[in-house]
């Protein structure tokens, strides 16, 4: 199962490991990001029970390992390599910081401490699933803060780039404080709140648009959200608001949102619908919500699709995943721009600053140690967390963040400056 979500690399490595008598060589990996994405001063980590789930389930099929066995790279692989994929399990442990946890430049998201083939074959589904969902729901976090208060519903699914990562861009703009999202699968899955009414088609197949709206409340009752500015909106509002009760309120999919809105808002408070809300929709990101906001514009929630489910502004991130200590030994990379720092690590997170550590020094007085035990000897150490509970200690994360300096050990100083001495 998702043996050959991987690339051809870890799997001829995995050849040459074996080859070469090392398949159970103790190793540790180590996933951090490099550089913050665009526009980002921190990330919110998301994707952890995703990797967790892989990592459980990670097998080769018959005809997976019949289909490596046939291709010419592996003409000279032994036999015995392909009897060990057929057994193939995932044996190791894993550290890693709780989804809903803010991380900055530099800072390690898991570790996998495992055999040295069962370490190298999951980076590629590793560094996927958690980049993916980590810049989704750090999108959301800033997308939610910008609506300061007002509820933001996830709307992205039809512009993501599969539906299976629409169903995971849902699941992660929820951990970042997104209300609710329109893709039932993830509300099937992932118990996340579904929202949605209409669609312009539905308005446009109806002789006029009171009976659209008519057909709809009757349909919808109070959940009812009229979208009105498939003609023009300002009617459209006063059709909606001509039906009365019972009436969530009215979506604005395009135009001044801000002229619209308090428009819309008088229309329906002379109409006796003052409970009734404003949801506006349709090509929004965090700069255009702040905006609305600090204008002052009577909307109440929003949509949000495009620049959601894609990131649209920072769609990639550096994450990295690198070997770090093999068979007890501490190793290191040197070139330039992409070093990386040797030996397993810890990170611990202090009120003013965070200090990345060996994993073998003690915590320091009033500080949190981040990077906490999943799964030791391939299974996991507890049941996986309600997403309310991620969620919400997003929201607490998010209500803390703040730029931070994160300083290395003298330890771990010293054993890097030891390493590259050694290298010179």
């Amino acid at each position: 199962m998702n043996g050959l979500l991987t690339d051809l690399y870890e799997l001829t490595m995995a050849a040459g490991y074996f080859a070469a008598g090392r398949p159970a060589g103790p190793a540790v990996f180590e996933l951090s990001v490099r550089r913050l994405p665009k526009n980002r001063d921190y990330i919110l980590i998301a994707g952890l029970e995703q990797a967790l789930e892989y990592l459980l389930h990670l097998r080769f099929t018959a005809e997976e390992v019949d289909y490596l066995r046939a291709l010419p790279q592996f003409a000279r692989v032994s036999p015995a390599f392909f009897d060990y994929l057929r057994e193939f399990r995932f044996t190791g442990d894993v550290h890693a910081v709780p989804e809903g946890t803010i991380l900055y430049a530099g800072e390690p998201v898991l570790t996998i401490r495992a055999p040295l083939i069962q370490a190298q074959i999951p980076e590629t589904y590793l560094l996927s699933t958690l980049t993916f969902q980590t810049l989704i729901a750090t999108k959301a976090a800033r997308v939610t803060q910008a609506a300061a208060g007002r509820g933001v519903v996830e709307f992205g699914t039809r512009r993501a780039h599969t539906p299976q990562a629409g169903v995971l861009g849902a699941r992660a703009a929820y951990i970042g404080g997104c209300i609710g999202t329109s893709n039932t699968q993830a509300g099937f899955r992932f118990g996340i709140p579904v929202m949605g009414t209409c669609a312009h088609s539905w308005v446009m197949s109806y002789p006029t648009e009171r009976e659209a709206f008519r057909r709809l409340q009757e349909l919808l009752g109070p959940y009812t959200i009229q979208l009105v500015d498939t003609y023009e909106p300002v009617e459209g509002v006063r059709r909606a608001a001509a039906l009365g009760p019972p009436l969530w309120g009215i979506r604005l999919d395009s135009g001044d949102f801000d002229s619209l809105s308090r428009q819309a808002r008088a229309i329906l408070d002379q109409a006796g619908l003052g409970g009734a809300k404003i949801m506006a929709s349709g090509d929004l990101d965090e700069y255009r919500i702040a905006a609305l906001v600090a204008a002052g514009a009577p909307i109440d929630s929003f949509g949000v699709g495009t620049e959601l489910a894609t990131s649209g502004d920072a769609p990639s991130m550096g994450a990295i995943y690198k070997l770090v200590e093999v068979e007890g030994r501490p190793v290191a990379k040197w070139s330039e721009d992409k070093a990386s720092l040797p030996g397993a690590k810890q990170l611990f997170r202090l009120p003013d600053r965070d200090i990345l550590a060996l994993a073998s020094e003690s915590c320091p007085p009033g500080a949190e140690a981040l990077l906490q035990p999943v799964i030791v000897y391939g299974q996991r150490t507890a049941p996986p967390p309600p997403l309310t509970e991620i969620r919400g200690r997003a929201a607490r994360s998010l209500g803390g963040v703040q730029p931070r300096p994160m300083l290395l050990s003298d330890p771990l100083k010293a054993l890097a400056e030891c390493l590259r001495e050694e290298r010179k």
